[in-house]
């Protein structure tokens, strides 16, 4: 009896580890194979047949399509340079200049990788739209209220994430370069 009560309960507490690191681990977007520069992830073999288990377990759990790895590479911030947590009620100001890439977008998303939802209609940048500085360089605020020049409004809700997608960069899995690019700082200039 003893024995039996023992196995059953070693045998609950390895499934509780297991299946709570594994919750974790799709919750998180833990994966492996991480690209970091600056306040900007990224996992490039997310969208290739080299992909992890784990993350191809968040990608059907959530059921958004990864940027092909021939294609380009897609690079989230869910804090700014300081460590600091994106807040919705606080403005932020992301600068600086992007990797090489022949195109790019800036989008502003909620914790579910949805748009965030504001009066506007104002949910990013392309490369193509942003206005820049004599020397190239951009300036984009994010933060509740209206500011000149690059705005993009929270809606003021109380978290998001910041997702920078280059398509055709040589930064990236694909051609072995992981090399730091220039990619934009994000620096929080204060809550309301």
């Amino acid at each position: 009896m003893r024995l039996l009560f023992g196995s059953f309960f070693t045998f609950m507490l390895a499934a509780a580890i297991g299946l709570g690191a594994t919750w974790l681990t799709l919750t998180r977007g833990v994966a492996f194979g991480t690209l970091t520069i600056g306040a900007w992830t990224a996992w490039p073999k997310n969208g290739s047949v080299d992909i992890d288990p784990y993350a191809h377990a968040m990608i059907a759990r959530t059921g958004q399509l990864p940027i092909g790895m021939g294609d380009g590479v897609a690079f989230f911030a869910r804090s700014d340079d300081a460590g600091h947590d994106f807040d919705g009620r606080c403005n932020f100001v992301i600068s600086g200049m992007t990797p090489a890439a022949r195109y790019w977008t800036l989008t502003l998303d909620d914790l579910q990788g949805r748009l965030v939802a504001n009066t506007l209609h104002r949910h990013g940048f392309t490369s193509d739209e942003i206005v820049r500085d004599i020397d190239g360089q951009f300036t984009i605020n994010v933060g509740p209220r209206a500011r000149p020049g690059n705005w993009l409004p929270t809606g003021g809700i109380e978290r998001f994430v910041l997702v920078l997608r280059l398509y055709d960069t040589p930064i990236g899995v694909a051609t072995g370069t992981t090399k730091e690019g220039p990619m934009p700082s994000v620096m929080r200039k204060g809550c309301s």
